[in-house]
């Protein structure tokens, strides 16, 4: 017996549970099984997390590659040791779309797209102008195809997060993308995040908590969960009250969360809120996530090109600027390498929260074994604009790719990829993705 929406949204108004309350308990197994779900299997989940302006190749790979050797980190990579097990990092995978547009816009829009961007009057530096990318972006094609699918569809399909993510719209500062022609925004603000998990949350918080909004009916719900399930809405309420107090807080500040340049408007300057606010919107995500309002979330790091200055990281000049500094320079080498090992840093504190949290609905294990996180960056690196060997760091058990390795592919096309993880994520029957003529050899083989 399939569980519908349709069922599953009566049966909890059939329990006198009110709208405001469903994003808290609808994803619960206990409750699923009692509308009508014969089993609750294990979720498969993506995230797609991006930060930009190229890595630091010789802090990012391992000395050594091979499918049965184990995988050592580098110091850049150190915080993602108590992961390493469930870690896979590949090399030689490469972006070799080509056509209008320079090396960071076809980075960024054909990233996730792995076809060419449009004709356009967007001007890059040097290259023809461009426009949007002319296809759906591999995240995208996840979410439709779990949409397509009455036991994995979820109310939102896919969430689009963003951390200091400038208010504009070009190639450079989108990732994500519907279809041709269909770029998707990321939200940034933790806010304005809270108020479309939670609907409408904001304007009740002039009144009441949400939480207190919702109290009478969780505890009328509460009485026909398991003890497990028990246990996750308490910490699914625990961690909402304190992201309300956090974002509260956040918005008492007199500062603005992105500053606007007074010279360059090319140029965001995040401040020191950045941390907090990555910390909040990897909370909700995982809060998301573990309520089943979706199976597909991107995190989107700043921009390509972006100029952010990490001054909690003591690095005053923009994120960008150092990118292009030669090797030799010893000083901004540092901060590269400061920056990068910050953002492994973000990644890793999403996978110890995945980690730590158990699959639910009692299927064993932790919500990390059956997501994958997929980290990447436009560029190979920063100061030569290469789109080969784009660092890809996989996390987690969601596609079944063996881990505990590294692995230099030398020269694969990324659709190829990208075809290696919709297969993991359950689409059996894709067999090109992006630009037809990079997939000729098929999909990756990760196992």
């Amino acid at each position: 017996m399939k569980l519908t929406q349709h069922n599953r949204r009566q049966f909890l108004r059939d329990l006198g549970i009110s709208t405001a309350a469903i994003p808290f308990v609808a994803g619960l197994p206990t409750l699923l099984r009692a509308a009508g779900a014969q089993t609750v299997p294990a979720r498969k989940r993506l995230i797609i997390l991006f930060s930009p302006n190229g890595t630091l190749p010789d802090e990012f790979w391992p000395d050594e590659f091979g499918p049965e050797k184990p995988l050592e980190l580098k110091p850049m990579l150190k915080a993602l040791d108590p992961f390493r097990e469930q870690t896979l990092l590949i090399k030689g995978v490469d972006n070799k779309i080509r056509g209008d547009g320079d090396n960071h816009m076809r980075g960024m829009s054909c990233l996730l797209t792995a076809t060419e961007l449009n004709p356009g009057n967007i001007q890059g530096g040097s290259d023809t102008p461009a426009g949007w990318a002319s296809g759906i972006s591999i995240d995208q094609q996840v979410r439709n195809h779990l949409q397509s699918r009455e036991e994995t569809r979820t109310r939102f399909g896919s969430i689009e997060f963003g951390v200091a993510v400038p208010n504009r719209a070009d190639p450079w500062t989108r990732m994500s993308y519907a279809g041709n022609n269909k770029p998707l925004a990321p939200i940034d603000d933790p806010g304005q995040m809270f108020e479309k998990l939670y609907g409408g949350a904001k304007d009740r918080g002039s009144v009441a908590s949400v939480l207190d909004y919702v109290k009478d009916d969780l505890r009328r719900v509460s009485k026909n969960l398991s003890p497990e399930d028990r246990t996750l809405l308490e910490e699914h309420m625990q961690l909402v009250r304190q992201l309300e107090d956090d974002i509260a807080a956040a918005e008492k500040q007199n500062e603005l969360v992105h500053p606007e340049p007074e010279i360059d408007p090319n140029i965001e300057l995040t401040n020191d809120n950045t941390p907090a606010i990555s910390r909040m919107q990897i909370d909700l995500m995982v809060n998301a996530l573990a309520n089943d309002m979706t199976r597909v979330a991107t995190l989107q790091y700043m921009r390509s090109v972006g100029q952010a200055r990490m001054r909690w990281l003591d690095v005053e000049e923009g994120h960008h600027s150092l990118s292009h500094e030669k090797d030799s320079n010893e000083d901004a080498y540092a901060k590269l390498k400061r920056i990068n090992s910050w953002f492994a840093g973000e990644l890793a504190y999403l996978a110890k929260r995945l980690a730590e949290t158990p699959e639910p609905g009692g299927a064993g294990g932790t919500m990390l074994d059956n997501t994958q996180i997929v980290w990447l960056n436009e560029l190979g690196k920063g100061n030569s604009h290469t789109l080969s060997s784009i660092p890809f760091a996989l996390i987690g058990g969601g596609a079944g790719f063996k881990t505990n390795r590294a692995l230099n592919l030398k020269g694969v096309p990324h659709n190829r990829l990208w075809l290696a993880l919709a297969r993991g994520m359950g689409n059996d029957e894709l067999t090109t993705f992006g630009t037809d003529r990079y997939c000729i050899d098929g999909a990756i083989d990760l196992s």
